[in-house]
């Protein structure tokens, strides 16, 4: 396991609880990620999570996070501030972040530190689009894991553009 993960939480049928997965996905469309940083589209898996901590030094997680902003408004938290959340349940049994990060932490495996980059969601409503604030605001995200990944130490490195021929 790398030292470093990187998870996009949300469920993409319900708009913009969907965000932290768009975001994951176009963070490793459009960069290169060295080898010790994993990311993974988490989407809603809950406690199968677990497996995916054990090792780790450092997670960042990015989710759609429910704060009172404008819809579209960037949310860094950190350490504690994480675990308590208002995001999205991992799992329709009510699995929430603060339960999956005690659990981690009990386990003995808990990570070192522990960052959530994440967006005000404008809605939650079945759909398979973001809402146009989000998605006028989804690079923004992108560009904020970017910085945080290298002032992490990880070389993160955008991915050449190949020429039209």
């Amino acid at each position: 396991m790398a030292p470093i993960l990187v998870m996009g939480l949300g469920n993409v049928l319900l708009q913009d609880e969907g965000l932290g997965v768009r975001a994951l996905r176009r963070l490793t469309e459009r960069y290169i990620l060295p080898d010790d940083v994993e990311a993974i589209d988490a989407g809603a898996l809950g406690l199968s999570l677990l497996s995916f901590l054990e090792g780790v030094e450092e997670v960042l997680i990015i989710d759609a996070v429910h704060r009172g902003q404008r819809p579209g408004s960037l949310i860094r938290l950190e350490g504690e501030e994480v675990a308590w959340a208002e995001t999205m349940h991992l799992l329709p049994q009510d699995v929430r972040l603060h339960e999956l990060i005690a659990l981690c932490g009990s386990a003995g495996s808990s990570p070192q530190r522990i960052v959530l980059w994440g967006m005000e969601p404008g809605t939650s409503e079945p759909g398979l689009e973001l809402t146009p604030e989000c998605e006028a605001h989804l690079d923004d995200l992108v560009d904020a894991v970017v910085r945080e990944l290298r002032a992490w130490g990880a070389d993160v490195r955008p991915i050449p553009e190949r020429s039209a021929n």
